[in-house]
This record gives C-alpha cells, sequence and structure tokens, in this order.
C-alpha cells in the first residue's frame, strides 16, 4: 500500500539537500560557535552564512536582525514576553486575534494571569480573517504590542497584514507576526509587511526541527529571553545548534530559490482537491478564505461524522492527515479557530485538514478523491444523526 503524506502544516521532511549540508557540523566541523581557535571560526562562518540566507529569504535589511531560536514557539515566546517586559512601564496593553496558534494565545493568557496584562483578542469574519479596522479601533494609549499571524495554520486563511502593519506604525505600536506557516510557502518582506517582529520555524519548509528563528528590527525593544550566556549578539543564551542553523539557511536558499514553481504547484494540487472533494462528498463546507490561503492548505467541515474518525479510516488506507493543529492533536475539544469562524460545535468536529507539500503529486491527490468520499459514506451509514 502505498502510503500518502498529506500533513504538512504539521511538519515537512527534511530535504535529502539540506540533510547533506548539515552532515559535517555533526562530525568533522563540530566547533563551539564560541570558541576562539579555528574549530570555533569554522562554526562561526556557517552560522554568519545561514543567517545571511535568513534574512534574504525575509527580506531584512540586515542579517544582525535575525535571533536564531529553536523554533516557532519559542519564537513566538521570546517576541511577545520580549516587548513585554521591555515596555511595561510604557503600557500593558496587548492586542492578538481568537484564531491565533496556541503559542501566541497561551502566552498572552500567561501574561494577562500572571502579569497583569490585559489582552484584547479580535474576533474574525467567517472565512477566518481579521479586520484591519478592529485592530485600529481597539488600539489605547497603554497598547504596546500588536500580534496577529500572517496566515493560519489551521484554516490556511492569509491576513491583510500590510494593512495591520501600516496602522501599527502609525500608532507607534510594536508589531509582531506568526509567520511559521507563511514563511517558506509564499513571499515575504518584513519592509513591505511593516513588522518589526517575525517568527518563523525551520521544519513548515523542509529543514529540520528544533530550529527557527526571530526577526527582530533595529530599534525594537525586546528583553532578553535566555540568560548564562552572550550568544546571539547578547540576545539568547545557549551553544548555537550549528547542524540546524546550518540546515536552516539551506532551506531558507532553496525556498526562495523555488518560490514561484513550489507555490503555483501547489496552487494547482490544492485546487484540484477542493473541486474534487466539494464534487464527490455531500455536506461539506470549505473553511478558510477560497482564494487568500497558503498554497497548500485544504480544510473542510464534513458534517455527520466526527474528524478523529476520518482520521483513523484515512490512516488504515495509508494517508496521513489531520483536524487542526499538530499541536493540539490530543486534545477532544473542537478546533477554537473553527469556533472563532462562527462554525457551532457539531460542525467543527467535523474537520479535516489536508496539508500538501513539496513532494505532492497529483497521483495523491487522485488517492484521496478515490479514499475519501468511500471513508465518508461508510461513516456516515454508522452515524446516528446521518439521514441520507
Amino acid at each position: 500500500m502505498k502510503r500518502v503524506y498529506m500533513d504538512n502544516g504539521a511538519t515537512t521532511p527534511t530535504a535529502p539537500e539540506v540533510l547533506e549540508v548539515m552532515k559535517p557540523y555533526f562530525t568533522d566541523v563540530f566547533g563551539n560557535a564560541s570558541s576562539f581557535h579555528s574549530f570555533g571560526r569554522e562554526a562561526r562562518n556557517a552560522i554568519t552564512e545561514a543567517r545571511d540566507s535568513v534574512a534574504k529569504l525575509i527580506g531584512a535589511d540586515d542579517s544582525r536582525e535575525i535571533v536564531f531560536t529553536s523554533g516557532g514557539t519559542e519564537a513566538d515566546n521570546y517576541a511577545i514576553k520580549g516587548v513585554a517586559e521591555a515596555l511595561e512601564k510604557k503600557g500593558k496593553h496587548i492586542i492578538t486575534s481568537s484564531i491565533e496558534h496556541h503559542a501566541v494565545l497561551h502566552t498572552c493568557q500567561y501574561l494577562e494571569k500572571k502579569k497583569g496584562f490585559e489582552v484584547t483578542y479580535l474576533p474574525v469574519d467567517e472565512d477566518g480573517m481579521v479586520n484591519p479596522a478592529d485592530v485600529k479601533d481597539a488600539i489605547k494609549e497603554d497598547t504596546i504590542l500588536i500580534t496577529i499571524m500572517m496566515a493560519n495554520n489551521e484554516v490556511g486563511t492569509i491576513q491583510p497584514i500590510v494593512k495591520i502593519g501600516e496602522i501599527a506604525k502609525e500608532a507607534g505600536v510594536t508589531f509582531h507576526t506568526d509567520a511559521v506557516q507563511a514563511v517558506g510557502s509564499i513571499p515575504v518582506d518584513v519592509n513591505q509587511l511593516n513588522v518589526d517582529l517575525l517568527s518563523l520555524s525551520g521544519h513548515k519548509f523542509n529543514a529540520p526541527k528544533g530550529i527557527g528563528a526571530l526577526y527582530i528590527r533595529k530599534g525594537t525593544k525586546v528583553a532578553k529571553y535566555l540568560h548564562g550566556g552572550a550568544q546571539e549578539r547578547n540576545r539568547r543564551a545557549t551553544t548555537e545548534n550549528v547542524p540546524g542553523i546550518v540546515g536552516l539557511g539551506k532551506a531558507c536558499e532553496i525556498a526562495l530559490n523555488a518560490m514561484d514553481e513550489k507555490s503555483a504547484k501547489l496552487i494547482a494540487l490544492r485546487d484540484r482537491l477542493i473541486s474534487g472533494i466539494e464534487e464527490q462528498v455531500d455536506y461539506v463546507k470549505l473553511n478558510g478564505h477560497r482564494t487568500e490561503r497558503l498554497p497548500g492548505n485544504v480544510n473542510f467541515s464534513i458534517r455527520y461524522i466526527e474528524g478523529e474518525s476520518i482520521l483513523m479510516k484515512l490512516d488504515l488506507e495509508g494517508i496521513a492527515a489531520s483536524s487542526g493543529s499538530a499541536c493540539t492533536s490530543g486534545s477532544l475539544d473542537p478546533s477554537h479557530v473553527l469556533l472563532a469562524m462562527g462554525l457551532t460545535h457539531e460542525v467543527a468536529h467535523g474537520s479535516l485538514r489536508l496539508t500538501l507539500g513539496n513532494y505532492n503529486t497529483e497521483e495523491d491527490v487522485d488517492r484521496i478523491l478515490d479514499v475519501l468520499p468511500k471513508v465518508v459514506t461508510d461513516l456516515r451509514a454508522m452515524s446516528p444523526i446521518y439521514n441520507g
């Protein structure tokens, strides 16, 4: 049985080219980048090159604005807690949205409960889109941070970050975007977006797990996150993950060079999959904006059956999918994103997310379209609420 992996929104395989450039840094070029000797210099030089590659991918003016982290969750925590600590004497009000990744939501909730901050959670429309006017209306004298994701991890909706960034800039409020799902999939330019901070994670675009970065625009006030060393220009203490950093740099090079080709391929596969599901399965609803969405994201609510049942059936057929964020896959609660978009608990429970990546093919899409309708039919036949 041929296995089909369509959970690239959760993680992606490390590209062979990325793995190859990483290998020497596990064995031959193993020095600590903080060391004075030649082994350390080799590691430092590799980090410098990778930092340049990350900066180029996101349009940063200066590679020194890139701070390497362990991934997107740490980058989000660093940005939000760092700004909160640095600016708390100026104000304690933060604006975010109701559909953020839990790395943002839980961090904001922590600041509310433990540090006395006030957080405004903006609503979204039925497509999962934040209204920039709501952002503007929510700004107060003591607002110190706006944090809105660039693209949603569950439904793929791409937010109007440029407009929100303009509003933040005009108001003099620091602006952070969680771009973990966007970087490597769609063009990202920190200057065009008007962002002060941007989070990214390597394993979402064929770099290894355990490596990410936070872009910090020059002049942005952010308190140090980890203490115990002077690494990363005294911003993040810990011995650098040189193999991971090198891998991230290579993945950024590949993503930049192949962006247009990859995007066109994934959009074609995505739209073929969406059309096929809508044609072959009754009582389905596409979640997220139909066009302003990530190239590889497909998310449907399938009525009268549970999302977890669909996943188990698909898994038995060798198909890997998800019902939402991988970070909440152990929860039986319906998606907070879908509920925020106005779906009922019943409909939200029947969600299926299929996320395409570099290595998916038309044959993979056809396999889904062959198997999924049968799975839905079988499950609905056992459903006490389906009368079809």
